[in-house]
């Protein structure tokens, strides 16, 4: 049972190390996680010390332990990965994006409700006119956290024409 007790052992250190330190130690350029290699050593550690607290033979003991630490090498890894591809990268750009008014839009002031598919809630907006609420509208411009906006043109058949 020692050393199922070892291996479990740090492999919670270098889940422990990797979390704190941010994935200092990857392996293979990357291609394995720290963490991932960390909590399959924790599971082979823990599954293999059941298993001969059991009774069951040693040579079980490993095999069960080798198998169960795979699959959660495998299952965290991919986790990783996946949580990796749905962070937040840099900021989409509201520019190009059309709208409609939710309060009248001034020089100075006024709210907009945006169709893109990050734009959840409304955004503080200003405009060259007055833009009346309920118009629609599209972004020109990003100031800091309000965007410049104008009336949206609709395209007129003698334009698609053109």
């Amino acid at each position: 049972m020692l050393p199922f007790l070892i291996v479990g052992g740090i492999g919670l250190l270098l889940v422990v190390f990797s979390l704190v330190f941010d994935e200092i130690l990857d392996f293979l350029d990357g291609a394995i996680s720290g963490t991932a290699v960390g909590s399959a050593l924790t599971v082979f550690g823990a599954s293999g010390a059941v298993a001969i607290a059991n009774g069951l033979p040693d040579w079980s003991a490993y095999l069960i332990s080798a198998v169960i630490g795979v699959i959660v090498l495998i299952g965290v890894q991919w986790l990783i990965r996946s949580l990796r591809r749905s962070e937040d990268g840099t900021p989409s750009s509201p520019v190009g994006l059309y709208g409609v008014t939710r309060s009248t839009v001034t020089t100075t002031s006024g709210e907009v409700s945006l169709d893109g598919p990050h734009e959840v809630e409304t955004r503080m907006a200003f405009a060259d006119e007055t833009i009346p609420r309920d118009t629609r509208i599209r972004v020109i411009e990003v100031q800091g956290a309000r965007v410049r906006v104008e009336r949206a043109v609709p395209v007129t058949r003698d334009d698609a024409d053109a």
